[in-house]
């Protein structure tokens, strides 16, 4: 008799962004909205990535603190993310080692006004932070958080 697969097709990555992603929401519950809490997660999480990754993310990290302070840090299925003022992730990168693709993902979710027409990117990979790069990416939070 065959053994039944109860992880629902996910990945053994996904899996573990999942049990990540739960483990989050138990700690942002005994920390409120803690900013400092926050902070410290998202630069916990940075601290662990792979260095090609570890790069991108301080760069965004440094982008959203300067052009976007109001958004708050906070961990997104373990991935670094920044949150509204009501707490909802309003972009977030996916570091490619953790989930072994090959290229990050900096991604915005639906409540970044990136809005333009009927159709626009809310997600972007990114290879390596170049200056070109911190400029399209510090547009593009200005634009999510306008």
């Amino acid at each position: 008799m065959a053994a039944t697969d109860t992880s629902g097709g996910l990945s053994k990555e996904e899996r573990e962004a999942v049990k990540q992603r739960a483990k989050e929401l138990r700690e942002q519950e005994k920390a409120g909205r803690n900013r400092a809490a926050g902070e410290k997660a998202v630069l916990d999480a940075i601290a662990q990535l792979d260095p090609d990754d570890k790069v991108l993310a301080e760069g965004l990290h440094r982008v959203v603190s300067q052009v976007a302070p109001d958004l708050v840090p906070k961990t997104y299925y373990g991935m670094p993310g920044y949150a509204n003022g009501d707490g909802k992730i309003v972009l977030f990168i996916q570091p490619a080692g953790k989930f072994k693709t090959r290229y990050s993902t900096i991604g915005f979710e639906d409540k970044a006004e990136l809005d333009d027409g009927d159709l626009w990117p809310v997600g972007f990979a990114v290879r390596n932070w170049t200056p070109a790069v911190e400029q399209r990416i510090t547009e593009l939070v200005r634009r999510a958080v306008g």
